[in-house]
C-alpha cells in the first residue's frame, strides 16, 4: 500500500452561474454522430476514419490529439491503450485524447451508465426479497458479489455490490426492480442521448460482451461526470471495503443466522494491489475487464483543488494491472499540464442545458436516497468521514452544494467545481 494518508485542507468548491452554463451549451459543438456500430461483438483493429466529432472536431481525428507548446510537459510514451481521454472534470476542458470517439466494447464501465440511470428511482432502505427470475439471463463468467435467491437485500446493499464487486448479479436484480433488463436498457440508452454520448449502444445493462454493444472513451467519461454530481454515486464508487449481508443458514448450535463477509473495490487505484499503490487524491470511478473489450477504466482524481477525469480503454500491454498504471501516468501528467496545456475539445453539457436556468439560491442534490431535487434548500458542507470499522466499510461522505438546474424533468447539478468526497484515506503519491 502506499505512503501515510495526507490531509487536504481549505478546499474551495466554488460553482459557475447557470447563465454561464447556459452559454456553454448554447456555444457548444453540434453533435455529429458517427454511423450505427455494426453487430459485431469483437472491435475493429484500427480506429475508423469517420469518428464522431462532439466536442470539437480533433476530437473525431484518429491518433493522440494534443496542443504542446513551451512549458507543456510531454504525453508519456509508453501509453498502449486503443483509446484515451484525459478531461478536467470542472470545465470540460478536453488537455488531451487518443481516438476519444472509437466505439469499443465497454465491459463494466458500462455500469457507470447504468448507475446514473437507475440511481434515483430507489431509495437506499428500500429492501427486495430475489427470486430466481431476477438472476436469469446473466452471461457466463459474470462478475458477481454472491447474491441468493430468497435472500432479502437493500437497495444499498445492491449498490455497493455494483460498485465495489461489479455484480452483474446485483445489476440484474436492481433491473428486475425496475422492472426488467429491457425496459433498463432502453431507458440507458435514453439517458445516453439526453448526455450526447451517440457513441454508445447499450445491450446489457451490466456491461457484459454482446454483438452491437460499444462506447467510447469520450462517452464513458461523460457518464462518470454525469453521475458523480449525484451523492450516493460519489459515496459508493469511493467506498473501498464494505459488509454484504451473506446467506442465511444454520450456525453449529442450530441457530439461525445471516453473517454479512467483506467486500472490496476492484478499482485497485482506489484499494491498492501488490504492484500498484493507491494514487493519491483518486475518488472513483468504475474499472471493467471482459474477452472482448479488455481492460476499461474511468477514473476521477484531485489535487490541489483541481479535479481531472481520465478514460483507458483495452491497452495492448499485457501486465498486470496495466490499464491502472496506464491511467496512473495520464493522471500524473493531466495534474502537470493543467492550466498550461491549451484543450483539444470539450465534454459537452446534456442536450436540456441549453433549455434550462437556475433560480438564484438553488441548491441541492441530484440523485436517490432522499436527495431533494428542485427543494431550493440551501446545501451545507459535511464534515469528513473516517472508516466505519463497525460495518468494515470505508467511506468518504461527499461536501453537498452546487446549483441547480431542471433539465428535461430530471434534476442535474450544472456547478462547475463540483463536489468530490474528502477521502481520508487520500495518500502521497509512489516515489
Amino acid at each position: 500500500m502506499s505512503a501515510p494518508q495526507k490531509k487536504t485542507a481549505g478546499r474551495s468548491l466554488l460553482v459557475t452561474s447557470a447563465a454561464a452554463l447556459s452559454s456553454l451549451a448554447l456555444t457548444a459543438p453540434v453533435a455529429l454522430a458517427a454511423p450505427s456500430p455494426t453487430p459485431s461483438a469483437s472491435p475493429s483493429a484500427t480506429p475508423p476514419s469517420n469518428m464522431s466529432t462532439v466536442g470539437g472536431s480533433r476530437l473525431g481525428r484518429a491518433g493522440t490529439q494534443v496542443n504542446l507548446a513551451s512549458g507543456v510537459p510531454v504525453l508519456p510514451k509508453d501509453i498502449t491503450a486503443r483509446s484515451w481521454i484525459v478531461t478536467d472534470a470542472e470545465s470540460g476542458d478536453v488537455l488531451a485524447a487518443h481516438n476519444a470517439h472509437w466505439r469499443l466494447p465497454p465491459a463494466s464501465t458500462m455500469k457507470m451508465l447504468f448507475a446514473d440511470t437507475v440511481l434515483p428511482k430507489f431509495a437506499k432502505t428500500e429492501k427486495h426479497k430475489v427470486v430466481p427470475s431476477d438472476l436469469a439471463g446473466m452471461g457466463a463468467g459474470s462478475s458477481l458479489v454472491g447474491i441468493k435467491e430468497g435472500e432479502t437485500y437493500t437497495v444499498h446493499d445492491l449498490w455497493l455490490g455494483v460498485f465495489l464487486r461489479s455484480g452483474n448479479d446485483a445489476v440484474h436484480v436492481l433491473s428486475a426492480m425496475n422492472k426488467g433488463v429491457a425496459k433498463t436498457v432502453t431507458e440507458m440508452n435514453e439517458h445516453a442521448e439526453e448526455l450526447q454520448a451517440l457513441d454508445t449502444h447499450v445491450v446489457s445493462p451490466d456491461g457484459y460482451d454482446a454483438p452491437g454493444q460499444v462506447s467510447s472513451a469520450y462517452d464513458l467519461t461523460l457518464f462518470a461526470r454525469s453521475g458523480l454530481q449525484k451523492k450516493d454515486f460519489r459515496e459508493y464508487c469511493s467506498t473501498v471495503t464494505a459488509k454484504f449481508p451473506g446467506e442465511t443458514k444454520k450456525d453449529k448450535k442450530g441457530k439461525i443466522v445471516r453473517k454479512p463477509f467483506e467486500i472490496q473495490n476492484t478499482n485497485r487505484l482506489l484499494s491498492g494491489d501488490s504492484d500498484i499503490s493507491q494514487y493519491q487524491g483518486i475518488a472513483g470511478v468504475k474499472n471493467g475487464n471482459t474477452t472482448n473489450a479488455g481492460a476499461t477504466f474511468t477514473g476521477v482524481a484531485e489535487r490541489n483543488g483541481r479535479v481531472l477525469l481520465v478514460t483507458v480503454m483495452n491497452p495492448s500491454k499485457e501486465e498486470h494491472n496495466e490499464v491502472y498504471k496506464e491511467t496512473a501516468k495520464l493522471f500524473d501528467w493531466g495534474f502537470k499540464a493543467a492550466g498550461k496545456v491549451q484543450p483539444v475539445g470539450e465534454l459537452v453539457p446534456p442536450k436540456g442545458a441549453a433549455q434550462s436556468s437556475a433560480q438564484p439560491g438553488d441548491a441541492g442534490e441530484a440523485g436517490g436516497s432522499g436527495d431533494s431535487a428542485g427543494s431550493g434548500a440551501s446545501a451545507k458542507p459535511v464534515a469528513s468521514a473516517t472508516a466505519d470499522g463497525s460495518r468494515g466499510m470505508e467511506t468518504a461522505l461527499a461536501i453537498t452544494g452546487g446549483l441547480l438546474v431542471l433539465l428535461a424533468g430530471a434534476a442535474f447539478l450544472v456547478n462547475r467545481r463540483w463536489p468530490l468526497p474528502d477521502l481520508v484515506r487520500r495518500r502521497s503519491s509512489r516515489p
